[in-house]
């Protein structure tokens, strides 16, 4: 099994032997000692039901976990991302319509994306579980009935700010105006985007993107000033 840790995004692969099957384990990070979710179960939404339970080994166990992790053998298969060179962005696409995601394809990939296309929610929450996207760029709609019970934004908004400030996210919508600033923080996204709008969306994520960078670097030097950063 891989394994990614969200906070120091080092990469492991965990003997499928060492964790209990049918069940969600916490362990550390070997890099880091960030405590990690493996979940082992066939990939579905979580319920309320499901078994949760926390490894707490010896400590002789968890140096053996820790071994066992670092010097498992790398398996090059299931990691396309680690082949791509550095520096290259990468973007979760999340559009049912074949024309919309098409014209998204298109312009993300001029913009020097990488772009993975899931074919449902659930695909792409696996997906986010083992890669931190430099974007995700998806329908309010998308695998979803209605636009306020979207999975994958209630998953993003679950995920630890350090790694949410690292991902931008843009939503397609049919409710709200383009760079509606006040629907975006509503929604908990970097930009909203009108659908009427599509055809310019490369300029619109541009210009978002601009301007998302220059909040953060205002944010990081106020927090070095205040001996947080």
């Amino acid at each position: 099994m891989d394994v990614i840790c969200n906070q120091c995004m080092g990469k492991f692969k965990i003997s499928d032997e060492k964790i209990p099957s049918g069940q969600v384990v916490f362990i550390p990070c070997p890099r880091c000692k960030n405590r990690l979710t493996v979940d082992t179960r066939a990939e579905r939404p979580l319920t309320e039901n499901d078994p949760i339970k926390t490894v707490q080994p010896t400590r002789s166990g968890e140096k053996n976990l820790i071994e066992t992790i670092s010097s498992s053998t790398y398996d090059a298969s299931e990691k396309p991302f680690d082949f791509l060179g550095p520096g290259v962005k990468t973007v979760l696409i999340c559009e049912s319509d074949p024309a919309i995601l098409s014209k998204l394809r298109f312009a993300l990939k001029q913009m020097g994306y990488h772009t993975v296309e899931p074919p449902s929610a659930s695909d792409a929450l696996i997906k986010m579980r083992f890669h931190a996207f430099d974007m995700i760029v998806m329908n309010e709609l998308f695998d979803s009935p209605s636009p306020d019970d979207n999975p994958i934004l209630t998953y993003l908004n679950d995920v630890m700010t350090s790694v949410r400030r690292n991902m931008f996210v843009a939503l397609i919508t049919t409710r709200f105006r383009t760079m509606d600033n006040m629907a975006a923080f509503n929604k908990s996204v970097n930009v909203v985007i009108h659908l009427k709008n599509l055809d310019e969306i490369a300029k619109i994520l541009r210009r978002a993107i601009d301007d998302n960078l220059a909040f953060y670097s205002v944010f990081q030097e106020s927090l070095i000033k205040t001996g947080k950063g």
